[in-house]
């Protein structure tokens, strides 16, 4: 077998014991790595892994070393598939690892958007439970989430969490599928109909800006919408109008267009408590990690014995 050299441009991303794989290589890590330090750092890689570094043509095209691309994550927008599928560069990915994790960020969303939690904690602060009369004080609404309507866009395995989530919490659920699947509505009646909308698709030519003006406006005025999936499924800046006003009832989102947000963003300009945003952590538990970075390794080692498994197209 021939020996391998493993480098890891993005270590930093993943906060979790990379074990060693089990043939014969040497194994170099970065922290962080730019645009301008790929080539240089993988000049003599046969396996490149990778989270958020952009694997593009111009970069690949100068690595004729490069075998494979080991994505320690589930998305692969960041590799130019065309290319790589040309020139016999075999790209994995992780699978199926955040079916707990990315679920349960989801519902902390949409429990703390249901029952006002962050504007209740903002207030009491502030010191405005001091100031009333009796024990409570009842300035925002708080739903049940029990005998309300979820509509999930995208029902994989993710998507599936969800919904066995939401059964067991007597809520009535709705679904819709790129791919045709069993019981699925359309997504105008997913809009129309569900208290609380929830996001679990790929970010593709065809879903970027799939939620949009016209969808927050099919909503109803008192439900919420989750995006834990892809930045670029929601049209930001109709979904701050939306906000503003009052079009939909709050969102809580983990996503954005641009990550790290470092030329700003439009939600992030609103400074409401009906919008709660996070650092595109869904994915981030230790358990997940982990389980990621396990399963990243068998990715390579099945490579590396000519065997290779969850190959991207």
């Amino acid at each position: 077998m021939a020996k391998h050299h493993i480098v890891f441009l993005d270590r930093s991303t993943l906060d979790a014991r990379v074990r060693k794989p089990n043939f014969d290589h040497t194994y170099t890590e970065y922290q962080v790595t730019t645009v301008d330090q790929i080539v240089e750092r993988l000049k003599d890689a046969t396996i490149a892994i990778v989270n958020k570094v952009p694997m593009r043509e111009e970069v690949l095209k100068q690595l004729p070393n490069l075998k494979m691309i080991a994505v320690a994550a589930t998305g692969t927008d960041i590799v130019d598939k065309k290319y790589c599928k040309a020139h016999d560069i075999i790209i994995s990915n992780i699978r199926n690892y955040a079916v707990n994790t990315v679920p349960e960020h989801t519902f902390s969303l949409i429990f703390a958007l249901r029952r006002a939690l962050i504007a209740y904690h903002e207030d009491v602060r502030r010191g405005r439970w001091a100031e009333v009369d009796q024990f409570c004080f009842f300035d925002h609404k708080i739903q049940d989430l029990a005998g309300s309507v979820l509509g999930i866009v995208g029902y994989g395995s993710l998507g599936r969490s969800v919904a066995k989530i939401a059964r067991a919490l007597d809520m009535k659920v709705l679904y819709t599928d790129h791919f045709p699947v069993e019981g699925m509505v359309d997504l105008d009646r997913i809009l129309n109909e569900s208290d609380i909308v929830t996001l679990h698709c790929p970010l593709t030519e065809t879903t970027k800006n799939m939620i949009g003006e016209r969808q927050l406006k099919m909503m109803k005025k008192s439900s919420i919408l989750i995006n834990t999936a892809r930045g670029g499924l929601v049209d930001e800046f109709a979904l701050a109008e939306a906000l503003k006003n009052g079009e939909i009832a709050g969102a809580g989102f983990d996503v954005l267009t641009v990550e790290p947000p470092k030329q700003g963003n439009v939600l992030l300009d609103l400074k409401i408590p009906n919008l709660i945003i996070t650092p595109h952590v869904a994915w981030a538990s230790q358990q997940a990690m982990q389980t990621l970075s396990d399963m990243m390794v068998d990715n390579i080692e099945a490579y590396a014995v000519g065997s290779p498994i969850n190959v991207v197209e």
